[in-house]
């Protein structure tokens, strides 16, 4: 990956909607291979998708709740049915396996505390759960998707091309 895939990857995390126009003018290449370097991104996985960011408060679920999950039982099958169960839940954003004395660390979106209340409940109906707690988040200070791009590999330098 050149600087130019990677700033290509930059633009398309900050504007997944740009044509590839737009993003070639920003790298100063042609389209044709702007998209072949895209399609390219694409097949080998580094561009797993493109979605559309929603504004929480518009779409009623803008109750971030962090879910804390120890469990006792720590084999194969229970983790082999937690995945699945917790992975089906509409409401869970990100499921982590962490270290450190939380087993699981859950982001979930609800409307209200009622909202995580059902949900909670949905939960552990669904999977054995030895301790659980939530943390809600009173606000949101940063929020992206974006991941750091850097040209070389170790975070120093960064090559910017003009804005088109």
């Amino acid at each position: 990956m050149d600087a130019v895939d990677k700033e290509i990857l930059r633009l398309l995390q900050q504007d997944a909607s740009l044509t590839v126009k737009q993003i070639a003018q920003r790298v100063h290449l042609s389209t044709a291979p702007c998209w072949k370097r895209i399609r390219r991104l694409e097949e080998s996985g580094v561009i797993q998708g493109r979605v559309a960011i929603l504004d929480t408060k518009k779409v009623n679920a803008d109750v971030t709740v962090f879910v804390n999950i120890k469990i006792d039982r720590h084999n194969k099958e229970w983790i082999d049915q937690f995945a699945p169960a917790v992975s089906e839940l509409p409401e869970v954003l990100e499921i982590y396996r962490m270290s450190g004395e939380v087993d699981y660390l859950l982001k979930v979106a609800v409307s209200s505390i009622d909202a995580y209340d059902q949900f909670y409940k949905k939960l552990i109906s669904r999977i054995e759960l030895s301790n659980v707690s939530s943390s809600f988040a009173m606000e949101r200070i940063k929020c992206t998707t974006a991941l750091p791009i850097n040209i070389d590999d170790h975070g120093k330098g960064r090559t910017r091309f003009a804005a088109g």
